[in-house]
């Protein structure tokens, strides 16, 4: 179960980590109002940003598949695995977000997103 809630940390930091991206460099960055800042970026500061947007709403839907994975008290490994496929999937979506290669990036939300979807029919399924 530790690998599972790691992955839950990693996801919780993935938000942090394109805004760090986005903020690389500090060209005029204002710290003052650094949201303002950040919509009027381009190229890959304007994509940072919005990979940091889709992963804050990423977040909570994997987080409730995942609990009530465990709820449900589903298998363990698989559990474990989907959480790591979703970790994997999401940071190449942002690698793949930032150099603008947007059916690469498509590709992996739509696969990331059926790790979610798979652990609540898992749970479905434990429960049924």
């Amino acid at each position: 179960m530790k690998i599972t809630y790691i992955c839950l940390l990693i996801t919780g930091l993935m938000p942090i980590l394109c805004t760090a991206i986005a903020k690389w460099g500090f060209k005029d960055f204002d710290n003052h109002n650094p949201r303002l800042w950040l919509s009027a970026q381009n190229g890959f500061r304007a994509r940072a940003n919005a990979a940091q947007s889709n992963c804050f709403e990423a977040l909570p839907f994997f987080a409730i598949s995942v609990g009530c994975a465990i709820a449900a008290q589903v298998n363990t490994q698989l559990l474990q695995g989907s959480c790591i496929l979703f970790v994997g999937l999401r940071l190449l979506y942002i690698v793949f977000y930032i150099s603008d290669k947007a059916t690469l990036r498509t590709l992996m939300w739509c696969s990331a997103y059926s790790c979610v979807i798979f652990n609540f029919v898992q749970a479905i399924n434990v429960l049924a």
